[in-house]
């Protein structure tokens, strides 16, 4: 982080309380960690094993004893990043079961964890929610990651007219994001209208944006972080794509 950046976002960001489900790793980590730079309280809830609250969001007690630890702790909180990651499985695999724990993930737990901090947000409160472009586009069995997502982007301005006037509500849709550091070259990239996979950053810098003043007229929006993917028109034939019959 230059000097620049570094002393703007503590002066937006210092002591503000932030909470991010799915912190611990990948995109969710990445925007815990530009919070935590930027001065900020992050409070991170995660399945895996590390120095924050452990716990499964599939699960309303857990979500209960999280929200109290978090108020209880802080007593209010400004901004709400809801981007735990759902199950992917497809219809061909995917078990009744399975299918409503993605829902409760991606979906059930969200809802609820801004049911529980209603009364708790501060002034200025912001919520964004990680949706995926594959709200509006698909690959094969992958039902229950999809619909997911394809709720949380719905969910997005429901809550945003819900809360008007209290709480602003935006969600990010990542297009391919790689959380492992791999330099992609070749169709991996060129494929992509911008030239390159996605980053973390690319995802955590837009939250932080949201969550900011700038972003003081922006709500119940969905912002799509894929490259261009979504807009790139695919035909057999075309720039050497080819359909493997």
């Amino acid at each position: 982080m230059n000097e620049a950046k570094s002393k703007h976002n503590l002066m937006e960001f210092k002591d503000k309380v932030v909470v991010v489900t799915g912190g611990a790793r990948g995109i969710g980590q990445c925007i815990a960690t530009e919070f935590s730079e930027a001065g900020a309280h992050v409070c991170v809830i995660d399945k895996q094993q590390g120095p924050h609250f452990v716990g499964d969001i599939a699960s309303k007690q857990v979500l209960e004893q999280f929200a109290h630890e978090v108020i209880d702790k802080h007593g209010h909180v400004d901004y709400l990043i809801n981007n735990a990651l759902p199950l992917m499985k497809g219809i061909d695999e995917c078990t009744y079961e399975e299918f409503q724990y993605a829902l409760s993930v991606g979906i059930t737990a969200p809802f609820y964890l801004v049911k529980l901090f209603a009364q708790h947000f501060a002034p200025g409160a912001a919520i964004v929610n990680i949706s995926s472009s594959r709200d509006r586009m698909s690959q094969p069995q992958t039902e229950s990651y999809t619909a997911a997502k394809g709720g949380i982007a719905a969910l997005t301005h429901a809550l945003a007219v819900s809360l008007a006037g209290r709480v602003r509500v935006n969600s990010i849709s990542p297009g391919w994001i790689d959380t492992h550091g791999t330099v992609f070259s070749g169709p991996d990239a060129i494929q992509q209208p911008a030239g390159r996979v996605g980053t973390p950053q690319d995802i955590a810098s837009m939250v932080l944006f949201l969550c900011s003043d700038k972003a003081g007229f922006i709500t119940g929006e969905n912002i799509c972080i894929d490259g261009g993917m979504t807009r790139q028109m695919v035909y057999h034939g075309d720039h050497g794509w080819k359909l493997e019959e």
